[in-house]
């Protein structure tokens, strides 16, 4: 059963940087919110793929047709060439409004389309970006492997080339809705006599090639959006390469900008508001106390996310981008942690518990997008100049 909804807890607004137009934008998207979420269908169930689907694509098209889609991404490729804080009112008035959130095309409107806007060709922009945008296409994600998970550079995927073709051989895995998608964004190996972060290339893989077998994965909530990706002589354009041959990496890591910067804001302001439905339980003195860190956690995420994008706007890039995901993954498992000891024997009980299934789901956060391990070295290296790890 949902815990009774609590005291209404107070999301901060976007006041860092914010202009007339800014607020005169977050009125218009409420307006239409008001008028748009209404007309949304019953939400499906979680193991109805082909439903799912249908609802996250229609939700898309809407977001399109009203001119909410690609908020900054260029207009010439359906985008709307807003500003980065109005991205950010964007997210925090639909999550605040419990609209659907972005569900199956994650990858491609989160991960895969900003990282075809900086990288990709003419031909590639022209070709997925506007389908991105319009719901008419899904995208997963082909990075890690089962002996390359946190150490990504260590994927032994081959790519061998053959005339205008590339043809791939190997195994990925935590590929999220790979059984639905119409596009991956994989990574290869090109040349396997480079050292392992000079020899990789980022591919643009449609999903229905021959030679692609795709396994879905069981998760401890009895979902299924993860999967195993088998390929064995998948021939692949040339041509759908994203940047140089074996410059792969670099392309990588503005992707991952992306999947470790601005991906988790929807999260973020929903754990505010998870921490107001948590209240209405809380009576202890000392989980009060705790709920009371998680609220200033997330606040201060919050804040430090807003200032990043003030900073990015102005053309002055920050560090803040590589702590967000670091902070907000274990603040979030600690969240969960005090929801189970505030439920008791609740908490056994996972059906329609969101409390539950969000504790169960944040296990990974720590995992996901870059291990905790992984990002305490990039911010130690890359931000606080220190020795590398000992290799």
């Amino acid at each position: 059963m949902r815990p009774p909804q609590g005291p209404v807890v107070s999301l901060p607004s976007v006041e860092l940087r914010a202009s007339d137009a800014d607020e005169a934008f977050r009125s218009e998207l409420a307006e239409w919110l008001v008028r748009e979420l209404p007309k949304l269908p019953e939400m499906p169930h979680r193991e109805d793929w082909p439903a799912r689907r249908r609802f996250d694509t229609d939700w898309q098209k809407r977001l399109f047709d009203g001119g909410y889609a690609g908020l900054n991404w260029p207009k010439e490729y359906g985008g709307a060439d807003r500003t980065p804080t109005e991205q950010l009112i964007f997210f925090e008035e639909t999550t605040k409004a419990k609209a659907p959130y972005v569900g199956v095309n994650f990858v491609g409107t989160l991960h895969a389309g900003p990282t075809l806007v900086e990288e990709g060709t003419p031909e590639q922009k022209a070709t997925h970006l506007p389908r991105i945008l319009a719901g008419d296409e899904v995208w997963c994600q082909g990075f890690s492997e089962p002996n390359a998970g946190s150490d990504l550079a260590a994927l032994r995927t081959r790519a061998e080339r053959d005339g205008d073709d590339y043809v791939l051989n190997g195994q990925k895995i935590w590929c999220s809705f790979g059984h639905i998608a119409d596009v991956g964004e994989f990574l290869v190996r090109t040349d396997p006599e480079a050292s392992k972060h000079r020899g990789i290339s980022w591919l643009i893989l449609p999903m229905d090639l021959p030679g692609i077998e795709i396994r879905p994965i069981k998760t401890t909530l009895g979902s299924s959006e993860f999967c195993e990706v088998f390929l064995t002589d998948v021939r692949v354009p040339v041509t759908n390469r994203v940047g140089a041959e074996n410059d792969g990496w670099r392309v990588t890591n503005v992707t991952l900008k992306y999947e470790r910067g601005t991906a988790f804001v929807s999260e973020l302001i929903d754990s505010l508001r998870l921490c107001g439905d948590l209240a209405a339980l809380v009576h202890d003195p000392v989980a009060r106390r705790e709920l009371g860190r998680s609220l200033a956690d997330f606040d201060a995420l919050w804040s430090l996310t807003k200032r990043n994008v003030s900073q990015s706007e102005r053309g002055v890039p920050g560090p803040g981008a590589m702590m967000i995901k670091l902070a907000y993954s274990e603040a979030r498992q600690r969240f969960g942690e005090l929801c189970l000891r505030v439920l008791e024997r609740e908490a056994l009980s996972i059906a329609g518990n969101e409390l539950v299934e969000e504790r169960l789901r944040t296990q990974s956060l720590t995992i996901a997008a870059g291990a905790s391990q992984i990002q305490r070295n990039i911010i130690s290296e890359r931000v606080l100049g220190l020795p590398r790890e000992p290799r």
